[in-house]
């Protein structure tokens, strides 16, 4: 099937009923190796056992940005290329998105205690998150708030390509201020400073978690299309019986 027949609803419909329970099964294997590792990993010299937290947190701040990412190149495609799908994928990426920082904010909060001896600090890294998180809460807001979709999905896009400011803020706030957090040490030139037995592990909980993201936001674009389709029925019966 070529990509542009995906701009269909109805053919994306279809692919969509046929890829979400191999996505689903796909996700739990996933997730059930990723765990099977990490629970194996070695613990830390320093952290002991907390250091494990990072399987979590790691990839759902990674998966955090990438919604917005997915959210901003479907910002495009409302407002440049007026794509039949651009504003369903933003709609339904969005609260998945803050699910995995809401996700990376606690989890870095229980790992932080620890290591740092208290919950929440405001430096760079952790403020830009949190500006994050609120800009996925004011997007869904600007969904439910606006009752004309065209107008809800056109504010949206323009808030998150506003938003999509923050991203590169979030992940060089460490290279540009003086922060608690470490730099980068999984993707970095020279190589990763993470040992193998940590890696390993940490790469097969991104890719479940990367994995468990695709599955929900195609399950959420099915469920939008769908939701529209009804709308649009009580509408027309509306208007018939006026």
């Amino acid at each position: 099937m070529p990509l542009i027949d995906l701009a269909n609803p109805s053919r994306f419909l279809k692919l969509a009923d046929s890829t979400i329970p191999w996505l689903s099964g796909l996700t739990v294997l996933a997730f059930a190796f990723g765990i099977e590792q990490a629970m194996l990993a070695p613990e830390d010299y320093q952290q002991g056992a907390t250091v494990k937290i990072m399987f979590l947190h790691v990839p759902s701040a990674w998966l955090g940005m990438l919604a917005w990412g997915v959210m901003t190149v479907a910002a495009l495609g409302t407002l440049v290329w007026r794509h039949p799908l651009a504003d369903v994928t933003a709609k339904a990426a969005a609260p998945i998105g803050a699910a995995f920082t809401l996700l990376c904010l606690i989890t870095g909060s229980l790992w932080g205690r620890p290591e740092w001896g208290t919950y929440w600090v405001w430096d760079a890294r952790l403020t830009s998150e949190l500006i994050l998180f609120l800009l996925y809460l004011a997007v869904i807001a600007l969904w439910h708030t606006v009752d004309d979709p065209s107008r809800a999905a056109r504010a949206a896009a323009i808030l998150t390509l506003v938003g999509a400011i923050d991203l590169p803020i979030v992940k060089f706030s460490v290279d540009w201020w003086n922060t608690l957090h470490q730099g980068s040490s999984v993707f970095r030139i020279g190589g990763s400073t993470i040992d193998p037995s940590i890696l390993t592990p940490l790469l097969t909980m991104a890719g479940a978690f990367t994995l468990l993201f695709v599955t929900l936001l195609v399950a959420a674009m099915r469920n939008e299309i769908l939701r529209r389709r009804v709308r649009t029925l009580h509408l027309l019966q509306a208007s018939a019986v006026s």
